[in-house]
């Protein structure tokens, strides 16, 4: 009987914990964003596209839409001072582009610069306090830069059109903040900004693990595997370990379906008409739901990324099989790269890794 009673109460909790799980991972939150902002971003993102397909090259504007994701850094809370956040992003984006453009020379090069875009971002944007998408974009694009081959006479040409896509973007930006002057939130509260040196050792954590999965991928033999460190890097910004785990739940979920949408985009003849069309709606959907909800909003972040990369080989790759093989290669890097960003956010999470910089900097301060 004691037997009993005990194995029901293990199983009481056990359902509980899988309702609360649950119930986490469902939760849908409320949003003040106005549908406009969603449009701008569709601006500026699947413009450079709708203006490549114009003049028949759709390779031209891939580039530039992948800069155009640089709006997104506009703050809703910072006026017209938000404009100059958006030029330095910018920069950084160019920067992080170019870093993954040169570093085509070796595996070891790719690693090296990913990690090291990623280090950096992360510095930079949890020292300046810059919110969602922070540190992601810039991966991304250092990502992406590195993993596609380009001819060598073309690789400046790809930052320029990135570049140019950034442009794109800030005039957007400045459009949508004369347009939408009343747009302006109030600015939420932050909390104490945590000392350098914490900033130092948690940014230092993040381009390791970044590095660390890019690493594992290619030891793998895993082809273009730009989505692991991009994966990673989107869990490792969870606010907390627990929302870590929610994130990478979600996230491997949501890419799941999201390659089926992916799959069905794919099975379509592709224009380069309808890829343009395709990113600036799955721009508008995703970012109206990104802020109600992460794995809704990761089904259509799938096909929109992997379309951004991969469009210019697209048409060559629809005789069924290739396609496939490509899901299947994006579910596995995204897989990949959520367990090193689990991993990496046990670790930035920890009160260990607190108490090693506390002493790092009682050290010092003798």
């Amino acid at each position: 009987m004691p037997h009993r009673t005990h194995a029901s109460s293990v199983a009481a909790r056990l359902w509980r914990r899988l309702r609360a799980e649950w119930t986490e991972l469902v939760r849908v939150q409320k949003s003040d964003r106005p549908w406009q902002l969603p449009a701008a971003a569709a601006i500026a993102s699947g413009g450079p596209l709708l203006a490549a397909a114009w003049h028949g090259n759709l390779a031209l504007g891939l580039a530039a839409s992948l800069g155009g994701l640089v709006f997104l850094y506009l703050p809703r809370a910072a006026g017209a001072r938000g404009l100059a956040r958006v030029a330095g992003c910018a920069i950084g984006m160019v920067a992080s582009h170019a870093i993954g453009t040169a570093s085509q020379v070796s595996p070891a090069a790719t690693v090296a610069a990913t990690g090291l875009v990623a280090f950096a971002a992360a510095l930079l944007c949890r020292w300046r306090g810059v919110g969602p998408p922070a540190a992601l974009f810039f991966v991304m694009a250092v990502s992406i830069a590195a993993q596609t081959p380009v001819h060598p006479g073309r690789a400046l040409l790809n930052t320029e059109l990135l570049a140019a896509g950034c442009l794109l973007a800030l005039a957007v930006a400045v459009a949508y903040r004369l347009l939408l002057p009343h747009d302006i939130a109030a600015t939420p509260a932050r909390p104490a900004p945590a000392g350098g040196v914490v900033i130092l050792a948690e940014s230092l954590v993040i381009g390791s693990f970044v590095a660390l999965s890019l690493a594992v991928a290619q030891a793998a033999g895993l082809e273009r595997p730009y989505w692991v460190p991009v994966s990673c890097m989107a869990v490792l910004q969870g606010a907390s370990l627990r929302a870590a785990w929610t994130r990478q739940l979600q996230r491997i979920a949501g890419t799941g379906v999201g390659m089926l949408l992916f799959g069905a985009l794919a099975a379509a003849p592709l224009t380069a008409w309808h890829v343009a069309a395709a990113v600036t709606g799955l721009t508008f959907v995703v970012e109206t739901l990104v802020v109600r909800h992460y794995g809704a909003a990761v089904v259509f972040i799938t096909p929109l990324a992997v379309l951004l990369a991969e469009a210019a080989q697209l048409p060559g790759q629809v005789a069924g099989h290739s396609v496939h093989d490509l899901m299947q290669a994006r579910l596995l890097d995204t897989v990949i790269g959520c367990l090193f960003g689990l991993a990496g956010a046990a670790v930035l999470h920890t009160s260990a890794l607190r108490s090693l910089v506390g002493r790092w900097v009682r050290r010092d301060a003798r």
